[in-house]
């Protein structure tokens, strides 16, 4: 039992996917007719769109505090030479590589704001490094560029002739001339025209020549939102440059400059330091200098004074005694110079330059501070230099800056005050030993304090110039900050546009929009449109008729051994309606046949004109009755049918009889009569509650075999309602494409209600693609077969 039901569900569902297939195969020339036009257009576009090429370079950032240097830059790093350049996060260096200075300076290095294009060329127009000419730039003033405005108005082509040639704007038509390797001006730019040396280049009679002129504005932004800077791994500092451009060349002179830029400002960031050291020393050097002539010029004068000449030999005993002190003297004041003269210089010098490093302090404390001070410093530098003082982070830098120089001053002035400290100590040592040999002469004693000043003095020049020498070496230095992995090369393939998937794309876009436009037509329709729609929404009320949808060029009357397919199924509804009255009356005469419909404009009169003319060709008697008296349509087959006396008449005027008002029809047939609605009454419903209207009925079923009777719309008004108890039939029009699907059920609510007898459908004006069953069993059996064309024709109409 379980098996059965599963079966019939699977049936089930296999027919309504067929149902839904069915709505879209029956338009199959539409989806061939959109597959080619798509496919048609992704040709036309590979064959006109300039291809673009993925171009790459590779790079890793040096680890300047890595733990395995190098043996050159390890012996820098000894002298103390290398600090203070301590690598930032990798996330700055890609930004760095991102900014828009390092664009700027990659775009005005390659003159990129010039272009030059071949008019002719469809595909990939631009000619970077194969125009025969080159412009060589002597002024160029962008204001002036960017105040012109469109872009086409700064595009000249070149016309060349011998020496000499023309530039004409392509847009005003304005001509320039000039000579080759002469100055010549434009608005906006000042520039010689020369001949491009390299060695492969296209002829100036192949192409059309256009020098365009961009703002470098404009170019930097373009090249900015296309170029690809990417960390292969987060643990590793091997950066990844990518850019997309139709010219492979370009692309790679791009990255190449953009590598080039980078480390020339990763060089002079490392030298800024040095510089500023150097000048520092150069400066002490000068005042050292200056106070050691003074002290040798005193110890000379002393000594040619008091006439000494061996001084070391009398006092050898006394020098093994005080040489600690004199070593412990020397240093102490040679740290104390050092610390005065940072203070001092940190109290004079103004802003936030960087401060001199390894001048020999042996508090490594303030040594750190330094380095971490010049640290902020020059990473505040790189960011302003992309970036505004009003910047968050330059703020915050500034803010560290300041707060470290105060940190830096504060540790110097401990130092001077240790250094204080420890020189009253040694003060202190030395009268103890100046007391032991207070037999010395004083002028012995005087002679040694020159001299010991001269030491102090000579120590520190020394030093100062081997520190000039070794900041001197580390300027000589240039070592690049990124190392080239791979130089920039291109994609030998294309990465668009893509063959393969243009194409694909254009067979899903083709099969895509026509199923899109029934699914949603279908969707938003609201009309009834085939059989199917009846009798899913009205499956109480039989079809027993379809009429084919007819041109208004052609005839929408039918004639005597007529074989179109609107006569055919009209034969098809006179054989259906013969097994529906003999179910109801038998084979008798005076069958009553009425046609209605919910709403005007549905084809009641056509219906009932050609369903009478049907009858009447099988010999049978035929009567056609115009009984909507408020709006008769008989005229349009009948043209003189308003000139005549009719029901109306008869209803109103008991002396008239029937056979007065009953008239021969124009088709010539003798079998079909006609019976017009007669003059247009105010109150057709009061004149249908009449008895004279029973007596109408009675009198035509006994005169006629087939009394087909067009009546008035029945969701209008209640004139139908009122005859409809004499009717054998009611065939209920339908017209697809107008008929809205919910009037469907008021049709099958009056028959529920008992308001209609024997009611049936016919669906009036049903589009060739939703006839019969899909219209594909040859409906026009016997007629001469129409071309591909005409039935391809006939299959894309959607209406």
């Amino acid at each position: 039992m379980s098996q059965n039901i599963q079966n019939n569900r699977i049936q089930e569902e296999e027919i309504n996917l067929r149902e839904e297939l069915d709505k879209y195969i029956k338009y199959w020339p539409w989806f061939l007719l959109a597959v080619c036009l798509c496919v048609a257009v992704a040709f036309i576009y590979l064959k006109t769109t300039t291809p673009v090429y993925h171009t790459i370079s590779s790079i890793i950032i040096k680890d300047e505090e890595g733990n395995s240097p190098s043996s050159e830059m390890a012996a820098f790093a000894d002298l103390g030479l290398l600090g203070g350049m301590g690598t930032n996060s990798i996330e700055n260096e890609i930004g760095i590589l991102r900014s828009k200075r390092m664009m700027t300076n990659v775009i005005k290095a390659l003159d990129l704001n010039i272009i030059y294009l071949d008019e002719n060329a469809m595909k990939s127009p631009e000619l970077y490094n194969t125009t025969p000419y080159l412009i060589d730039l002597l002024q160029f003033n962008e204001k002036l560029l960017v105040k012109q405005g469109e872009e086409s108005l700064n595009e000249y082509r070149l016309v060349v002739s011998g020496s000499s040639f023309k530039l004409i704007n392509t847009e005003t038509e304005k001509k320039y001339d000039g000579k080759f390797g002469e100055p010549v001006s434009l608005p906006f730019v000042d520039f010689m025209l020369n001949e491009n040396p390299a060695d492969e280049l296209v002829k100036m009679e192949e192409v059309s020549l256009i020098i365009k002129f961009l703002s470098v504005e404009s170019v930097v932004s373009h090249y900015r939102n296309k170029l690809q800077v990417n960390l292969t791994d987060k643990n590793s500092s091997l950066i990844e440059l990518g850019l997309d451009d139709p010219v492979k060349q370009k692309a790679q002179d791009i990255l190449d400059q953009l590598i080039f830029e980078y480390n020339r400002e990763a060089i002079e960031d490392k030298n800024l330091v040095a510089r500023n050291t150097a000048d520092f020393i150069d400066e002490r050097l000068q005042i050292i200098n200056s106070e050691l002539d003074s002290v040798e010029t005193g110890k000379e004068e002393f000594k040619e004074v008091n006439r000494i000449t061996d001084i070391d030999a009398e006092s050898e005993m006394f020098i093994e005694n005080v040489s600690d002190y004199n070593k412990r003297d020397q240093e102490i004041g040679t740290q104390m110079e050092l610390a005065n003269t940072m203070i001092n210089y940190l109290r004079d010098e103004s802003g936030t330059g960087l401060l001199p490093e390894n001048l020999g302090i042996h508090e490594q404390s303030v040594n750190s501070s330094i380095e971490e001070y010049n640290n902020l410093v020059l990473e505040r530098n790189r960011i302003l230099s992309g970036s505004t003082e009003k910047n968050p982070v330059v703020i915050r830098l500034n803010n560290q800056i300041d707060q470290i120089r105060g940190n830096v001053l504060a540790s110097f002035q401990r130092l001077q005050s240790n250094l204080k400290v420890s020189q009253r100590e040694l003060d202190r040592q030395g009268s103890v030993i100046n007391s032991k040999i207070s037999a010395v002469p004083g002028k012995e004693r005087l002679f040694r304090g020159i001299e010991r000043q001269q030491n102090i003095k000579e120590s520190l020049y020394i030093f100062l110039l081997q520190k000039r020498e070794e900041n001197s070496l580390s300027l000589a230095v240039t070592a690049p900050k990124a190392k080239i992995v791979d130089r920039a090369y291109s994609s030998v393939q294309a990465i668009s546009p893509k063959p393969k998937i243009i194409l694909l794309a254009a067979l899903i876009l083709g099969m895509l929009i026509p199923f899109l436009i029934i699914y949603i037509k279908n969707l938003l329709n609201n009309k009834v449109s085939s059989r199917e729609d009846m009798e899913k929404y009205a499956k109480d009320i039989p079809v027993v008729g379809e009429i084919p949808h007819v041109d208004t060029k052609d005839n929408e009357m039918i004639v005597e051994n007529d074989r179109s397919i609107l006569a055919e199924s009209f034969r098809i509804l006179h054989t259906n309606l013969q097994y529906l009255m003999g179910n109801s009356r038998g084979e008798t005469n005076g069958n009553t046949i009425f046609v209605t419909s919910t709403i005007k404009g549905e084809g009641k009169t056509l219906i009932s004109y050609n369903l009478a003319l049907t009858l009447a060709n099988t010999d049978k008697k035929v009567l056609l009755v115009g009984a909507d008296l408020r709006n008769p349509q008989l005229q349009r087959f009948e043209k003189d049918s308003r000139d005549h006396f009719g029901i109306s008449d008869y209803l109103v005027n008991e002396n008239l009889s029937l056979r007065q008002l009953i008239r021969e029809s124009n088709t010539g047939n003798t079998n079909l009569e006609l019976l017009p609605s007669g003059t247009i009454p105010p109150n057709p419903s009061e004149l249908w509650r009449r008895n004279r209207a029973g007596e109408l009925f009675k009198e035509l079923r006994e005169m006629y075999d087939y009394i087909i009777v067009d009546t008035a719309p029945s969701l209008l008004v209640s004139d139908t309602f009122l005859i409809n108890k004499w009717a054998d039939l009611t065939l209920y029009i339908v017209r697809a494409g107008y008929t809205q699907k919910k009037l469907l059920q008021f049709p099958v609510d009056s028959k529920q209600d008992g308001k209609f007898k024997e009611i049936s459908f016919i669906l009036n004006d049903v589009k060739m693609a939703n006839f019969g069953y899909g219209n594909k069993y040859g409906y026009a059996y016997g007629e001469e077969r129409k071309s591909f064309k005409d039935r391809l024709k006939n299959k894309i109409a959607f209406k």
